[in-house]
């Protein structure tokens, strides 16, 4: 199962990875034998920390215990230098289990996605919110980012829009979602 960073609105990619192949589980990891699976998983993700590490990410977290890669260190780690972390990703996304554990999105998917994504953003803006920005073009919005622009995102009138504006992201986003995100950004 994938997870997305609710008004992140957009899967980035490594915490998609890390959402799907460290806490929720997936398809391709779960049809293989238990033990295989755990150390094939824990090699990749070990090598694959370190790689990040190694291509300018210092502060990527490295499995724990269990072999997981907590979620929220990776989205800290991204949201340091988003470009560095993207850059990164690239160069080892080759180390992760499967390809990365989870389905890539295509792209079409992506420009659907982006514009569901922006049609949202519109909708803020219209409804007030006035410094809403857009999805970069990798189409990444993250609560974060909202932030940056002086938009508190626990303010009810804030709220209240993106109650209203869900509609405009056809199905992107969902109470849940925002909820989830708001309190992973430390809220």
């Amino acid at each position: 199962m994938r997870h997305r960073r609710p008004l992140a609105l957009a899967s980035v990619a490594a915490l998609s990875l890390f959402a799907a192949g460290c806490g929720g589980g997936s398809p391709g990891v779960a049809s293989v034998a238990a033990s295989t699976t755990t150390t094939t998983t824990q090699t990749g993700l070990v090598a694959y920390s370190s790689c990040m590490r190694a291509h300018g990410v210092p502060s990527f977290p490295g499995p724990d215990a269990t072999g997981g890669i907590d979620k929220l260190q990776v989205v800290a780690a991204r949201t340091r230098n988003p470009s560095r972390f993207d850059t990164a990703d690239t160069a080892c996304r080759h180390l992760l289990p499967n390809g990365g554990l989870g389905t890539p999105e295509t792209a079409q998917q992506m420009r659907t996605r982006r514009m569901d994504e922006l049609s949202f953003a519109r909708c803020m803006r219209s409804h007030g919110v006035s410094r809403f920005p857009d999805p970069t073009a990798r189409g990444e919005l993250s609560v974060e980012m909202v932030e940056a622009q002086g938009i508190d995102v626990h303010s009810p009138q804030v709220l209240r829009v993106v109650q209203a504006c869900l509609p405009a992201s056809h199905g992107a986003l969902t109470p849940a979602k925002v909820r989830e995100a708001i309190q992973n950004a430390g809220g």
